[in-house]
């Protein structure tokens, strides 16, 4: 198979399929579509929990092209529990400042910390190049013998049934079929299974281009995200600047509508804004150019019988806010722990209509942040350019008007305010993440060794209990004392169902003497795994 104009940055491997060499035919539980980082992301979570599984991909490399190079905490996260977490941030740059520039002024009128909650075990961001977190998250898999990843393998049909689908696989050596349970669809904003079952997104595509200029130069310059409006390099419009490792940057700018794609990324045309930016007389080497629009859509529903949809092929946000694969993966960390317990036969297919509920809603937060962010970076009136101006220029005296100043709102965990996973509580608490919310980490001391809440929280539901005495109940319990920041964090006297995914499902207050009530804890956890409201 042919991708014209895709850069290679590693090889790899294609084979005849078994069901091409005369195997006979079988069912499987689920089949993951496309090598991105959301595809192996879930095929990865869902080895990790023993299943087999099969990765089809058109692909037979990872491509190169840095794309998407911004990681959220909360995707590092969980790339820990995948068990690549630490490689990709011993490898990336990290930061937590970002600073916002407008004009000629070399000073900031604005600035701001992506990790306002210390001591946690991840920084607030980190920048990587996405062909290296493609790569480990391969490495992963490949040294799994429950994993099969077929390289250069295309779908070219889909026959969808109540109880799975076949697919139909295009490859060098002709076609084949493989029949599934389910389908997780992770190929892409220009996913075929979507189009194969005739679906579409809905939302906004803004009039407006963006020329991204990853490139390779020395220069003493802090690890932070850097944004100006209307610099005087490319006067009326915007400018962003990112360190990746390898002494790579990411220069971004903003070109207008009326703009040649193929003439803007000619290396003549693109000198002018790299050298207006880096200054005159820095020396440096091309690495990846391209041209993007912004687009806010997502699909009606993630869920399509027993094909589910996750990241780009299920939901597009603009880039600025970095709301990419950081909204893709916290759909994989949703979906796997679900559709894990409905293979093993521990929870009704029903609850998969809460991955739908919750992950759209995710998708509405992203959508609108990335919006606003879009209508106050490329204001479409003279009012709107007004606002934003008189924004800017407040900003840099007035601490009041920071806040409005949205040069990319970034991505954050998104709270599930409506689940039917969640058992709603009382108002007696004063502190600590609420049902449907993210679980913050703390450092915490466990058997005399020091480590991190959230690795103790595993993927696994948990109950997490800061006193003496917890119930007595089959969940796996976390029981921590009523001092230290964890406990600062969560509230002493207090008990919480987390959830495989480190989102709260349900929380307690008991007093000293007492302990939380087991009845209410187990029925929290049915709830949970969607076996009653």
């Amino acid at each position: 198979m042919s991708f014209d104009g895709i850069p290679v940055y590693k090889k790899k491997t294609y084979k005849k399929s078994a069901e091409l060499s005369g195997a006979a035919p079988k069912k499987h539980d689920f089949i993951v579509v496309g090598s991105g980082p959301i595809g192996l992301a879930a095929a990865l979570a869902m080895a990790r929990k023993g299943h087999k599984v099969i990765i089809v991909t058109a692909f037979d490399f990872v491509p190169a092209g840095s794309k998407g190079i911004c990681y959220s905490k909360e995707a590092l996260d969980i790339f820990d529990q995948l068990g690549v977490g630490e490689r990709i941030v011993d490898k990336g740059v990290i930061w937590n400042v970002g600073k916002v520039f407008w004009g000629e002024s070399t000073d900031p009128v604005y600035q701001f910390d992506m990790l306002p909650v210390k001591d946690q075990k991840n920084p607030g961001f980190v920048n990587i190049q996405q062909y290296y977190v493609e790569d480990y998250l391969v490495d992963a898999l490949e040294k799994m013998d429950n994993v099969d990843i077929r390289w250069g393998h295309k779908v070219s049909g889909i026959d969808t049934r109540d109880d799975g689908a076949t697919l139909t696989i295009t490859t060098r050596d002709g076609d084949y079929q493989l029949d599934t349970d389910y389908v997780i669809a992770c190929d892409g904003s220009k996913s075929t299974i979507r189009d194969l079952m005739g679906l579409d997104f809905a939302g906004r595509i803004f009039e407006d281009s963006f020329l991204i200029a990853d490139v390779k130069f020395k220069q003493s310059r802090p690890s932070e995200r850097w944004f100006w409006f209307d610099p005087p390099f490319n006067q009326g419009r915007t400018a962003l600047l990112h360190k990746q490792p390898d002494d790579i940057w990411r220069l971004d700018f903003q070109l207008g509508w009326e703009v040649d794609r193929e003439e803007a990324i000619k290396p003549e045309n693109v000198a002018p804004f790299i050298k207006g930016l880096l200054g005159e007389d820095t020396e440096y080497e091309e690495d990846w150019m391209s041209i993007y629009t912004f687009q806010c859509r997502r699909m009606a529903r993630f869920v399509h019988g027993r094909v589910i949809f996750a990241g780009d092929a299920a939901h597009q946000v603009s880039p600025f806010g970095a709301r990419g694969a950081n909204s893709g993966l916290p759909d994989i960390q949703n979906l796997c722990w679900k559709l894990d317990l409905i293979l093993r036969g521990q929870a009704p297919e029903s609850l998969l209509e809460s991955y739908n509920i919750e992950r759209t809603q995710g998708a509405d937060e992203n959508i609108l942040n990335s919006t606003r962010s879009t209508d106050f970076i490329t204001p479409k009136s003279e009012t709107s350019t007004i606002f934003r101006d008189a924004v800017l220029e407040m900003a840099g005296e007035h601490e009041f008007a920071r806040p409005f100043v949205n040069s990319g709102r970034l991505s954050a965990p998104t709270p599930y305010h409506i689940s039917p996973l969640s058992t709603p509580d009382g108002t007696e608490f004063a502190q600590g993440p609420k049902p449907g919310h993210v679980c913050v980490d703390a450092p915490i001391v466990q058997d005399g060794k020091d480590g991190w809440l959230l690795e103790s929280l595993g993927n696994e539901f948990t109950l997490l209990y800061f006193g003496d005495t917890p119930p007595q109940t089959k969940i796996k319990t976390l029981v921590l004392p009523n001092t230290g920041l964890a406990s600062d964090r969560y509230g002493a006297n207090t008990s919480y169902l987390v959830r495989p995914d480190n989102i709260v499902a349900a929380r307690w207050a008991h007093a000293n003497t007492q302990n939380a009530n087991t009845q209410d804890v187990e029925r929290a956890y049915k709830r949970a795994l969607g076996e009653e409201a």
